[in-house]
């Protein structure tokens, strides 16, 4: 998708919640590394129930099914892991819900992490946390997650959308599962909840349509103040990404 191939890495997002955003993480890591920094951004859908992130076909998405019978495809998964440890550039893999205990269990029983690390490619684990309803769904799958991971990579991505994230007046960083867990964790993304009526409706049929923030700005027919709104977006997202320096 570019043509610097300046680092290698490899970027999981992983939640064991549906429908909390974890696609939509995806394509903004895809879209940062691709058309922000300009690197060869390879992207890899692997959940097989919802293919949202395939449908981003502005980011050329293979989907790989690595789920077999409830159990992970290792010829698949060792195809992968091939690509990931021969070939330039970063990935970008998107997990279903269905996929997160067996995917993340078999990279641990496989010393997956340590393979990587020595092969030079750095492992980031994005997780996405929730407000509302799925808070404590959420914050489970997170724990679980930095329970076991055996290094300092987590990425939290607070997703507002359905709510503040917080309980009984606490915010996230003051709960003890945070507390517990910060170790571990790299650093953090904000999604934040915007004026529905304009920021929230433009970035709506943005994912609804699964079109790039590229797509949107270059030939779209879109209204001058719908492409500035999502520009903004868009800015503000790459920036604390710039901050967290994953490249």
């Amino acid at each position: 998708m570019s043509e610097n191939k300046g680092t290698t890495a490899v970027h999981l997002v992983l939640q064991g919640k549906g429908g909390v955003g974890k696609s939509l993480v995806a394509s903004i890591l895809a879209q940062y590394f691709a058309h922000r920094l300009g690197l060869v951004t390879h992207c890899v859908d692997t959940d097989p129930v919802n293919q949202t992130f395939t449908q981003y076909r502005d980011l050329q998405v293979q989907r790989l099914d690595l789920l077999a019978e409830g159990a992970i495809d290792s010829r698949l998964f060792d195809g992968l892991m091939e690509r990931m440890l021969t070939e330039d550039g970063v990935f970008v893999v998107d997990n279903g819900s269905s996929t997160f205990i067996p995917v993340w269990n078999y990279m641990l029983e496989n010393g997956v992490p340590a393979v990587l690390a020595e092969n030079g490619r750095r492992l980031f684990v994005h997780c996405v946390v929730t407000g509302g309803q799925a808070l404590t769904d959420t914050l489970t799958g997170f724990a679980k997650l930095a329970e076991t991971s055996p290094e300092r990579n987590i990425v939290l991505w607070m997703n507002e959308y359905f709510g503040r994230i917080e309980r009984d007046g606490r915010v996230l960083s003051e709960l003890p599962v945070y507390q517990r867990a910060a170790a571990k964790v790299w650093g953090s993304v904000v999604l934040p909840r915007r004026n529905r009526e304009t920021f929230g409706r433009d970035l709506e049929e943005l994912l609804r349509q699964k079109r790039t923030f590229r797509e949107a700005q270059e030939g779209s027919g879109l209204p001058v103040m719908v492409k500035r709104r999502l520009g903004i977006v868009r800015d503000e997202l790459f920036l604390q990404l710039d901050r967290l320096h994953l490249a």
